[in-house]
């Protein structure tokens, strides 16, 4: 079965712990339940968050979620000056049997902006 890198951001309205812990959360649902992904089909994640967010690590709201045997990682972005405030990126490896270009990313909020060519005029993900 082909593996597939599923990619999605979410920008966040403060550096608030729970905030980032639900919205972490809601990004990887909406990134698994749009590509019809379950956990057996994870090979590994990893999340990043921008300088700015200090609260909480993204990948411990995956791991809240029964990833227990998930390889997962966080790291930070690179601080690049006029770069969108506040968002956490999640990519996660997986195995589908979708082709590349029947993967959905995800891109919540503000973090369309990220890539505009991977949202419809509706505002949803492609």
């Amino acid at each position: 079965m082909p593996m597939w890198a599923l990619r999605g951001a979410v920008q966040l309205d403060t550096d608030d712990k729970q905030h980032l812990l639900d919205r972490s959360q809601e990004l990887f649902t909406i990134m698994l339940n749009s590509n019809a992904i379950g956990p057996q089909d994870l090979v590994s994640v990893i999340c990043t968050a921008t300088a700015d967010l200090r609260s909480a690590f993204p990948a411990a709201a995956l791991r809240t979620m029964g990833l227990e045997d998930v390889p997962l990682m966080c790291a930070q972005e690179l601080d690049i000056e006029g770069a969108l405030p506040r968002v956490v990126r999640i990519m996660a490896h997986v195995e589908t049997a979708q082709a590349r270009p029947e993967v959905r990313h995800i891109y919540l909020g503000g973090a369309a902006a990220l890539r505009r060519d991977l949202v419809s005029q509706s505002g949803e993900s492609l």
